[in-house]
C-alpha cells in the first residue's frame, strides 16, 4: 500500500491506529510533519494521463561515438566517426545518426549522467529503478537495494488508464530487472508480451459467458480465503488475476500490439527493427502508461551483456546498431509529433553506462561508469538543448553530474504526475521512498 496515496484525501480523520502509524512513520525517518507537507502535496496533484516509453540501450552506448563526440581529441579517444550537425545550434551527433539530426528540435540530450553509484559494470536496475542493486542475494529485505521498476510504480499509483489495458508493458521483462516489482506486489508486474501475448483471447472451448463466470467464481472464492491471508499476497494475486481476465475478455490489448493495422508508409517508416518502437506507440495510444523495451535486440553482433556491450570491434558494430537506432528512434519521435501526442509521452533513450574513452586493444571500448548520456524528447519538457558537458576527452564530467534517479524523478513528478517523495511499505512495514534522490533535471522543466 502506499501511504501518502491512501491518506491524500484530507477530510480523513487520524485516529488512534493512524496516529501509531505515524509515529512508525516518524521512527524510519519521516516526521508528522513531513507526512503532512506530502498529504498536502497528494490532494493538489491532478492525476495526469501522460505515459513514458522507455528505451533501453542493453550494455552500455559509448556516449562518444554518438551524443557527446569529441573530434578535437587524440585518436585513440575520438574514434572512427565524424560529427554532422543538427537542427539545434551547438548539438553535433554521429555521422551513422542522419535522421535523428533532423528532429534534434524534439530532443533534449543529457551528456553528463555518471553512473558511478555503481562501481563497475551492467547494472540496469539503475535505470530501471534508480537504485542500483547488488549483483547477488534475493529480493528481500536482507538485500535493502531492490526496488520496484518505475513501471510498477506507476501501476501501483495511478492503475488501469484503460480498462482492459495493462497500465505497464514490458517488452524487456526478461532483462536486468526490468520486470522487478519487490515490495509493491505481484498485481503490478508488466505485461511481459513475449510470454503472454499468445494468451490473449480466450482459451479454446472458454466462451465470454464462461469467462464472467468464471470472475464470478473468483471473487466468491475471495471470501473465503483472504482472512487467512496475513501478508494481502492473495488480494495481490486476486488484482493481478482480474486484470488478466479483462484483458482477455478486451481486443484492446490485441489490436495494440497488431502493426498489420497500420498502414504501409508508417510500417516503412520504423524500418525491420522498429517493431517494438511502432507497438510501443500503439500501446500508449490505447491507454499503456509505461513501456519498456530493449533497442536492437535482435541484432546478431551482441555479446551475453547486450549488444552495446563492445568490448571488441566496437566500430563494425556501431556501423549495424546506429542506423537502425536512428531509424527507429526517428520514426516514434516523427510519428508522436505527427498525431500531436508528443505533449502526453515522454521517450527517454539511455544505457546503464557510458564507455570508455580511450579505444582499447581490440578496437572496443570497455565499461566506463563515470559518464553516460541519456536522450528525452516530448512529454511536456523542454526540448531542443544540450544539457552539461564532459571533459575534453569525454572522462568525466566538468561540474556536478547528474544521475539516473535526477531522469527519473524529472519523469515521475514532471510527467506521469507521481510525487517522487511518495511512499510504499517493504516488508518489515518500514515506509520507502519512491527515490531518496529526488532531485530533477532543472533544465527540462
Amino acid at each position: 500500500m502506499f501511504t501518502v496515496s491512501e491518506s491524500s484525501t484530507s477530510s480523513r480523520r487520524l485516529g488512534r491506529r493512524g496516529f501509531l502509524q505515524v509515529g512508525a512513520l516518524g521512527l524510519g525517518g519521516l516526521t508528522l510533519a513531513n507526512l503532512l507537507q506530502l498529504r498536502a502535496q497528494g490532494s493538489q496533484r491532478s492525476q495526469s494521463q501522460k505515459s513514458v516509453i522507455m528505451v533501453y540501450l542493453h550494455g552500455g552506448p559509448p556516449h562518444l561515438d554518438m551524443f557527446d563526440m569529441k573530434p578535437d581529441a587524440p585518436m585513440e579517444f575520438r574514434g572512427e566517426f565524424n560529427p554532422i550537425r543538427t537542427n539545434v545550434p551547438g548539438l553535433e551527433i554521429c555521422e551513422l545518426m542522419p535522421k535523428l539530426a533532423t528532429v534534434a528540435d524534439k530532443m533534449a540530450v543529457i551528456r553528463n549522467i555518471s553512473f558511478r553509484e555503481y562501481l563497475v559494470g551492467h547494472n540496469a536496475p539503475l535505470v530501471y529503478t534508480g537504485y542500483p542493486t547488488s549483483d547477488i542475494g534475493p529480493n528481500t529485505d536482507s538485500n535493502p537495494n531492490h526496488r520496484p521498476t518505475f513501471g510498477s510504480v506507476v501501476s501501483k499509483i495511478r492503475g488501469d488508464a484503460v480498462r482492459g489495458m495493462p497500465p505497464y508493458v514490458a517488452f524487456d521483462g526478461i532483462y536486468n530487472g526490468g520486470s522487478s516489482v519487490d515490495y509493491l506486489g505481484m498485481a503490478h508486474r508488466p505485461f511481459v508480451p513475449d510470454a503472454q501475448l499468445n494468451s490473449l483471447g480466450p482459451m479454446g472451448g472458454m466462451t465470454l459467458d464462461r469467462t464472467t463466470e468464471r470472475k464470478g467464481l473468483l471473487r466468491s472464492l475471495d471470501v473465503l480465503q483472504h482472512a487467512n491471508d496475513a501478508h494481502g499476497s492473495l488480494a495481490a494475486m486476486d488484482s493481478f488475476q482480474e486484470r488478466a481476465l479483462d484483458i482477455i475478455t478486451s481486443p484492446k490489448a490485441r489490436d495494440a500490439f497488431d502493426i498489420s493495422q497500420e498502414p504501409e508508409h508508417v510500417r516503412s517508416m520504423y524500418g525491420t527493427g522498429g517493431t517494438q518502437f511502432l507497438q510501443a506507440r500503439r500501446l500508449v495510444e490505447a491507454g499503456v502508461q509505461a513501456v519498456t523495451l530493449t533497442a536492437n535486440k535482435e541484432s546478431k553482433t551482441w555479446y551475453l551483456a547486450g549488444p552495446w556491450d563492445t568490448h571488441g570491434g566496437n566500430f563494425t558494430k556501431m556501423r549495424s546498431l546506429l542506423p537502425e537506432l536512428d531509424q527507429s528512434l526517428f520514426a516514434l519521435i516523427s510519428d508522436l509529433h505527427q498525431r500531436g501526442m508528443d505533449q502526453e509521452v515522454a521517450v527517454v533513450v539511455w544505457g546503464e553506462m557510458g564507455r570508455t574513452p580511450r579505444i582499447n586493444g581490440a578496437g572496443g571500448r570497455d565499461h566506463w561508469n563515470e559518464v553516460g548520456f541519456g536522450l528525452v524528447s516530448g512529454g511536456g519538457l523542454k526540448m531542443g538543448q544540450v544539457i552539461g558537458q564532459t571533459t575534453q576527452n569525454g572522462e568525466r564530467s566538468v561540474g556536478t553530474p547528474y544521475v539516473p534517479s535526477n531522469l527519473l524523478a524529472t519523469l515521475y513528478d514532471n510527467v506521469l504526475g507521481i510525487a517522487p517523495a511518495q511512499t510504499y511499505l517493504n516488508h518489515n512495514g518500514r515506509p520507502l521512498y519512491v527515490l531518496d534522490n529526488r532531485e530533477k533535471i532543472r533544465e527540462l522543466v
